[in-house]
């Protein structure tokens, strides 16, 4: 029988400085005690000091350090490095001098490359991640599989490759019948280069594709589908503004490792044929390290890095989300109209 809620006695507070419930024996769980410690910027400050620390030693100090040596005619083996200033960095727009047609000639490969690899690294992932994202027997197997390659090492993936792509006894000719010289004629060093680099990287954008899906609410997906989309229009209104955050990091970091790419050039073609694919990075470590000119490297490292600034400002710039903005903008000028009659109420009060 229900027992009415007016017969049920009041509960007395708990007495102060007792923990428990009432007339309790101070056994019971009582209020959390704070700490000053919480809270306190202190504690964030001290979790993020060893990585400071590690930055500062190793990323900050050498750039500032790497401004420093391209100012200057800087040989590992000499005992003098006499200053220079922007010599350096004159050199490379001069046509006249001697780094200037190897440099520029790695930053069109370096372009090239990126421009033919960053569109599949951006689509063939996301493709993929979509059916990987399915139920069906054997979904975490093959999810294994296609990360699989990413663990390995640049050096091991450019010596396997190098040798299925040979064109005399390499095992891709054999599997598709053909006599194509892979490593040492164009265009298909840079179809080997591309296809080998985007089966090594695959897996990694997919994962990461994998992880925004599941973030996803599933009952948008339930609610488009109640309108009538159909999977296409799905994809489109759903999945990609998901998404978006997403792909602008994969976006970013694909360009950015495109453009850095040096190992599966180095080990699998040597930069040939005829330096068609020696890229940036190959020209500024040869010149760097075999050839002892540091302050021409350290130049041309700099003006790479400025390169890849302004293509990363631009890519944040054209990916930005204009209706977000647009909102923004809308509300504040609301906001403001509403402050101009609150004022305009207040000012017709007083007279």
């Amino acid at each position: 029988m229900a027992v009415p809620l007016s017969s049920v006695p009041p509960v007395p507070p708990a007495a102060p400085g007792r923990r428990g419930g009432p007339g309790g024996s101070g056994f019971g769980p009582g209020p959390r005690r704070t700490s000053h410690i919480h809270g306190s910027p202190w504690v964030t400050l001290a979790f993020l000091a060893p990585y400071l620390v590690v930055f500062l030693a190793f990323v900050a100090l050498p750039a500032v350090y790497g401004i420093w040596i391209s100012l200057h005619d800087w040989d590992f083996t000499l005992p003098s490095r006499p200053w220079v200033g922007g010599q350096n960095y004159a050199d490379l727009f001069d046509p006249e001098s001697v780094q200037y047609e190897q440099f520029w000639n790695g930053m069109k490969n370096t372009g090239l490359f990126t421009l033919f690899s960053v569109p599949l690294l951006i689509v063939l992932p996301l493709a993929l991640a979509l059916l990987l994202n399915l139920k069906f027997p054997g979904r975490t197997f093959f999810r294994a599989v296609f990360f699989a390659p990413y663990v390995l090492g640049v050096a091991v993936i450019g010596i396997m490759w190098r040798y299925l792509l040979d064109g005399n006894f390499g095992i891709v000719n054999r599997i598709l019948g053909t006599n194509i010289q892979w490593t040492t004629s164009q265009p298909w060093t840079w179809i080997g280069l591309v296809g080998v680099t985007v089966w090594w990287t695959m897996g990694f954008n997919a994962v990461i594709y994998m992880a925004g899906l599941a973030s996803i609410p599933t009952d948008q997906y339930e609610a488009a589908a109640l309108d009538g989309a159909g999977p296409w229009k799905r994809f489109l209104h759903v999945t990609l503004p998901g998404l978006r955050p997403v792909l602008i990091f994969v976006l970013v970091t694909t360009v950015l490792a495109s453009a850095n790419m040096f190992g599966q050039s180095y080990t699998i073609t040597q930069g040939g044929p005829a330096e068609s694919t020696r890229t940036a990075i190959m020209v500024i470590t040869d010149l760097g390290f075999s050839q002892s000119r540091a302050g021409q490297a350290a130049a041309e490292s700099y003006i790479l890095a400025f390169f890849l600034i302004v293509v990363s400002i631009a890519q944040f710039w054209a990916t930005r989300d204009r209706s977000a903005g647009r909102e923004r903008k809308e509300a504040r000028a609301a906001e403001r109209r509403y402050r101009e009659r609150l004022a305009a109420d207040d000012e017709e009060g007083r007279r």
